[in-house]
C-alpha cells in the first residue's frame, strides 16, 4: 500500500507524527506532500477570530496551495490519500485530486475546529466566523470516503452536530510516540519530595483552575511538590492564583524540549492528565496520559467514558471527578502514600501502551482502515 499523506497539517503535531510513523513501521510506504501554512497557536487563533478575511492572509494561503500542487504533481502513484490534522481546508483540494485519479480519501479530523474555537471564547471575538467554521467543517465531513477520529464519544458528537452516518467513521486512538516517550532508569529523587507533573498547553480542557485548588489543599504537606510546564490561555489565571494563594508547593517551567521534557517526567512520582469538563475534554483521551503510560508513571486524570472506554481505572490509571479540586488532592495524597499501588498503575499501564497504544499498534490499526477504504472502492 502506498499512501500520500496530503495537506497542510501540522508537521510537528505529535497526531501526524504518530500516524505517519505508525503506518511505516506496520510496513506500508507513506510518501508526504505538505506545505505548511500555519505558523503556530497564535496564527490560528487570530485566523479564526477574524484575520482570515486579511489579504496577507489570503495571499499566504494562495502560494501555500499553489507549493502543495506543485509538489503533489511529483508524488506520482498512490493506493489512498490521507489528509492529516487540521485539514478542514485541505480536504477540498484532496478530493478534487483523488476524484481526477479514482482513488479513495480518508480524513484524519482528530478534532473539531469548530469546537476548539467554542471551547476558546472565539465566538465572542467573531460570530460570523464561527458560523462559517461550523457550516466549512460540516461541509468537509461529507467529502472523503472515511473519516478518522480516536474515540467513539467525539464520533458521536460529530453524527449529531453534522448529521454524519455513523458507517463514515472509524476510530484510531491517540498513542504516543515511544521514539520520544519511553521507560528510562531513573533513581529516588534526592530532596525527598513527592514530585507531582503537569505538562500541556494550558487550555480550558485540561482544568488548570483545579490543579492549583487541589495544590492549595494540598499545602499543609510539605513534602508534595507540584511542577506546571508549558505556557497558554490560563497560565496567567494560574500563576496569579499561585500568588493569590501564596503557595509554595507549585512551581512553573516554560516549555522545555523533548529531551528535557522526558526527563522531567522520568523524574516525576506521578503525571497528571485533563481535569476540565469542556466537550473536547470528556470526548478525548489527552496524549499526555498515553506518554506518561509510555514512561511507565502513575497517570491520575478527570474521569470520563472516552477514558474508561480505554484504560481502567485502579489498573491502568487513576482517575477522579473533574472539576473537583478535593477529588484530585485526594488522589494525589492516596497515591503518595501507597507507593504499591503506585508500582501497579506504572507496570499495568506501561503493559496495556504497548498492546495498544504505541506506534506499532497505531499503524496496525490505521493501516486496516485504509485498507477498507480501498476495498470499498473496487
Amino acid at each position: 500500500m502506498r499512501v500520500c499523506y496530503f495537506g497542510t497539517y501540522r508537521e510537528e503535531y505529535s497526531r501526524n507524527q504518530i500516524m505517519i510513523e505508525g503506518l511505516r513501521r506496520s510496513g506500508v510506504e507513506v510518501i508526504e506532500c505538505h506545505e505548511p501554512l500555519w505558523h503556530g497557536i497564535e496564527d490560528r487563533v487570530q485566523a479564526a477570530s477574524g484575520g482570515w478575511l486579511r489579504p496577507a492572509f489570503l495571499g499566504r494561503v494562495i502560494l501555500a496551495y499553489w507549493r502543495l500542487l506543485q509538489r503533489y504533481r511529483r508524488v506520482g502513484q498512490y493506493d489512498i490519500m490521507v489528509v492529516g490534522y487540521p485539514g478542514q481546508f485541505d480536504v477540498f483540494v484532496a478530493r478534487l485530486l483523488t476524484w481526477t485519479r479514482r482513488k479513495p480519501l480518508v480524513w484524519d479530523i482528530f478534532m473539531s475546529i469548530y469546537l476548539i474555537a467554542l471551547e476558546r471564547g472565539l465566538e465572542e471575538r467573531n460570530h460570523f466566523t464561527i458560523g462559517f467554521l461550523r457550516w466549512l467543517e460540516g461541509l468537509a465531513c461529507r467529502l472523503p470516503d472515511l473519516l478518522i477520529l480516536d474515540t467513539s464519544e467525539y464520533v458521536a458528537w460529530f453524527e449529531k452536530t453534522y448529521h454524519l452516518p455513523a458507517g463514515q467513521f472509524r476510530l484510531v486512538p491517540t498513542g504516543a510516540d515511544d521514539r520520544i516517550f519511553h521507560c528510562l532508569d531513573t533513581h529516588p529523587s534526592e530532596d525527598g519530595l513527592f514530585h507531582v507533573l503537569y505538562y500541556g498547553t494550558f487550555i480550558p480542557n485540561h482544568g488548570i483552575r483545579y490543579i492549583i485548588e487541589a495544590a492549595r489543599l494540598l499545602a499543609d504537606d510539605p513534602a508534595i511538590h507540584i511542577e506546571m510546564i508549558g505556557d497558554g490561555p490560563e497560565c496567567e489565571l494560574a500563576q496569579t492564583l499561585t500568588r493569590q494563594y501564596h503557595l509554595e508547593n507549585v512551581a512553573f517551567m516554560q516549555w522545555l524540549q523533548k529531551k528535557e521534557l522526558v526527563q522531567r517526567v522520568a523524574q516525576a512520582d506521578i503525571c497528571l492528565g485533563a481535569f476540565g469538563a469542556t466537550p473536547q475534554s470528556l470526548m478525548t483521551v489527552q496524549n499526555k496520559i498515553y506518554e506518561g503510560l509510555a514512561m511507565a508513571k502513575p497517570v491520575v486524570t478527570g474521569d470520563s467514558p472516552a477514558v474508561r472506554q480505554a484504560l481502567t481505572h485502579g489498573v491502568h490509571v487513576y482517575l477522579c471527578a473533574r472539576q473537583d479540586p478535593p477529588a484530585l488532592a485526594q488522589a494525589i495524597q492516596m497515591l503518595k502514600t501507597d507507593p504499591q499501588l503506585r508500582n501497579s498503575l506504572a507496570e499495568n499501564g506501561y503493559a496495556v501502551f504497548h498492546e495498544k497504544f504505541d506506534l506499532f499498534h497505531i499503524g496496525q490499526n490505521f493501516a486496516r482502515c485504509l485498507l477498507a477504504a480501498i476495498e470499498n472502492r473496487k
